[in-house]
């Protein structure tokens, strides 16, 4: 269950109400939590080198379409670098080698615990995480990717679909799990298209479908409308 309200009496806050639902809590067992609605939850965002889901995030953040604060900006690669100048949010590179994943992994770690992000964004981020911090984030991290796994995997999956006659482009934002691509899945949405749509267009369509359901999940995530249920999720919308 998930309830917003605004407390009519001023003396009525957070520490007030924790001791006065306390009893209630213990009475029935629950799990339960509060926030206040005004304070905004910290997204650590991570990018490789595509950069359309980071370039409308920011946007939205910018707008205050998105109501989350972002602490860091991190990648494996320095591309994307200038797209955190403007914002002045700061830019971390971490490089992930085969040799060096682990060290990465506990680079990572540390960044999460400094900026005390509350969640992790996976914004085109293209590096597997291991099983172990899968299982130290879950419930925490979210990411996006194509519709068109598991038929069209590896490289260039656009090109892939446009040599089969694809004709439905979408995109799935998912929780991250160790289960590559197949964790329980915030949001989806698809795109109508034909025979007149070279692979560059699919792409194209395919990056506007992207962006739009990671950022439909960041910010219901934010607003604590994501509920794990089993394998799947609960979103109150």
């Amino acid at each position: 269950m998930r309830t917003a309200f605004e407390a009519a009496n001023s003396e009525l806050n957070q520490a007030a109400f924790a001791i006065r639902f306390g009893p209630v809590a213990t009475r029935f067992a629950m799990h339960w939590s509060l926030r206040d609605c005004a304070l905004r939850p910290s997204a650590l965002i991570m990018v490789s080198k595509s950069d359309h889901c980071l370039n409308d995030l920011l946007y939205r953040h910018r707008t205050g379409a998105l109501p989350v604060h972002i602490p860091a900006i991190v990648s494996n690669h320095m591309n994307l670098a200038s797209l955190a100048e403007w914002p002045r949010i700061p830019f971390l590179h971490v490089p992930v080698s085969q040799a060096g994943k682990a060290e990465a992994e506990a680079r990572l770690r540390d960044i999460i615990a400094q900026t005390k992000a509350d969640f992790v964004v996976l914004a085109r981020y293209m590096q597997i995480f291991s099983p172990e911090l899968c299982k130290e984030l879950e419930g925490r991290a979210i990411n996006i990717h194509h519709s068109f796994l598991p038929s069209f995997k590896g490289a260039q999956p656009y090109q892939q679909a446009h040599k089969r006659g694809v004709k439905l482009i979408g995109a799935t934002a998912h929780f991250v799990t160790p289960d590559l691509d197949e964790g329980p899945i915030i949001e989806q949405m698809g795109e109508r298209i034909d025979h007149s749509y070279t692979a560059e267009g699919m792409a194209a369509a395919g990056r506007d479908v992207e962006s739009q359901v990671l950022a439909r999940a960041v910010h219901w995530l934010a607003e604590q409308r994501v509920f794990l249920n089993g394998n799947k999720t609960v979103v109150f919308r």
